[in-house]
């Protein structure tokens, strides 16, 4: 889910930036063109993590600026379809739940949550399992994996990431904990 990547890109230092300290202004600059940034092969940066090497400086005619190669080391998130992942609830509505995975937020509907029919529970902004009672809230932490995904460069903000925790040892962390009690109580494992 998350990777550190070297990329090699030409960053433009402004006439105003000639003069102060070229590998903060690089990097400064680098984190500007960078921060959160979707890319289909690498998913979002996170980060600037060093620089490696910066290379000579070019002039174009025309223009003030002096252009660098630079190579430096950045921090990824690039979610996996199948990849079991755990967040925290951020918000709870009618269909479902939305569950932070990091710098994006998962779809978790209510279909793929159990096996036990949930209905919303508006007062206290909860889902509740109509046989089970099990309930998930805001707060809560999960596990679950990642059944859909579609991640958009054009358009980040339309980016959607689909969970399910419909099976083995997902679930919300609370429900599981229950469980291994439960096992061990019964002299299982």
């Amino acid at each position: 889910m998350y990777a550190r990547i070297k990329l090699r890109d030409t960053v433009r230092v402004p006439p105003s930036k000639i003069g102060d300290d070229l590998e903060k202004t690089i990097e400064s600059l680098l984190w500007e063109q960078f921060e959160g940034r979707l890319d289909k092969e690498y998913g979002i940066i996170i980060g600037i993590e060093s620089i490696e090497e910066i290379g000579d400086g070019r002039i174009i005619e025309g223009d003030g600026a002096i252009y660098f190669d630079v190579t430096f080391n950045a921090i990824c998130f690039k979610p996996y379809l199948q990849e079991v992942v755990e967040g925290e609830v951020v918000e709870v509505v009618e269909f479902g739940c939305f569950v932070s995975i990091g710098p994006m937020d998962a779809l978790l509907h209510i279909s793929q949550i159990t096996d036990d029919y949930m209905v919303f529970d508006e007062k206290n902004k909860r889902l509740v399992g109509k046989e089970t009672k099990k309930t998930i809230a805001e707060g809560d932490f999960v596990r679950a994996r990642i059944v859909s995904l579609s991640l958009k460069e054009r358009e980040p903000e339309k980016s959607r990431i689909g969970l399910t925790m419909r099976q083995p040892w997902l679930g919300a962390l609370k429900w599981i904990e229950e469980d291994i009690k439960k096992i061990k109580g019964e002299g299982i494992g």
